[in-house]
């Protein structure tokens, strides 16, 4: 019998995208296996979050291919919508719904999108924002929370639609510094569960300690990927080695 390749849930084959005279993915190929953490590092403006936010069709892309689950990413309409909802997105401003209660935000997508049913959701809710450590906040309003508060909510709101892959572009970047820690422990204990992950951030030590791999971008390309060991301790590219010298220093 001959084996079946195992499918990667999350695949970019020759994917390039302008803006204007910009080329910000430069035939950018990437694959992400079921249960991966991959960490998405570089310096501003190298294509970091375009790359993200390509993989659910935020952006669209010039030419080339994304692939989830088996299934071409189509440009638009209800199957892109079935698509998208089953890849949790965490943005850097946490995009709740100011007139919504904590509850009511996360309970929105299942409901609305997914037509479940208000009773099971709620209960579905409730048990993530337990998760995410604010389960007593379930009633207030996201500007009567914290701004880590607000981003642990915008995990929970993801997790809710029970997604495939979650996606995160610079979560703890807006944040103030000592809120970083509480946002970076809840994706960490979600990397440890197994959920398939692509982060962009800065957080050099998240990548050391969550990541299954590292991918190193600079000009719109994927310069190198390794695991996070290799990677600190013996990156093989000028531009990877210039970037932490310039960050691991100070």
């Amino acid at each position: 019998m001959k084996a079946v390749p195992s499918v990667s849930l999350i695949v970019l084959e020759n994917v390039h995208k302008w803006f204007g005279p910009l080329h910000v993915l430069d035939d950018v190929n990437l694959s992400v296996e079921r249960g991966e953490v991959v960490v998405v590092i570089g310096p501003s403006g190298s294509g970091k979050s375009t790359l993200c936010r390509v993989i659910n069709r935020l952006e669209t892309i010039k030419s080339g291919t994304v692939t989830f689950d088996g299934h071409a990413l189509p440009e638009e309409g209800r199957e892109l919508a079935r698509l998208r909802s089953e890849v949790g997105m965490v943005f850097q401003s946490f995009n709740l719904f100011a007139h919504k209660t904590i509850m009511q935000n996360v309970m929105l997508g299942p409901v609305k999108v997914r037509r479940e049913k208000p009773a099971a959701v709620r209960d579905r809710a409730l048990a993530l924002l337990e998760r995410v450590g604010i389960a007593d906040q379930a009633d207030k309003y996201p500007a009567q929370l914290s701004g880590g508060q607000q981003q642990r909510v915008a995990i929970a709101r993801a997790l809710a639609m029970q997604p495939k892959a979650l996606l995160f572009d610079e979560p703890t970047s807006a944040l103030d510094p000592e809120m970083v820690g509480e946002v970076l422990d809840v994706m960490t204990s979600l990397a440890r569960e197994g959920m398939t992950m692509v982060v962009v951030t800065h957080e050099m030590g998240f990548a050391r300690h969550a990541a299954d791999r590292v991918v190193f971008m600079a000009d719109g390309q994927l310069v190198e990927q390794a695991t996070p060991d290799e990677f600190f301790a013996n990156p093989k590219s000028d531009r990877a080695r210039d970037f932490l010298s310039k960050i691991l220093t100070h």
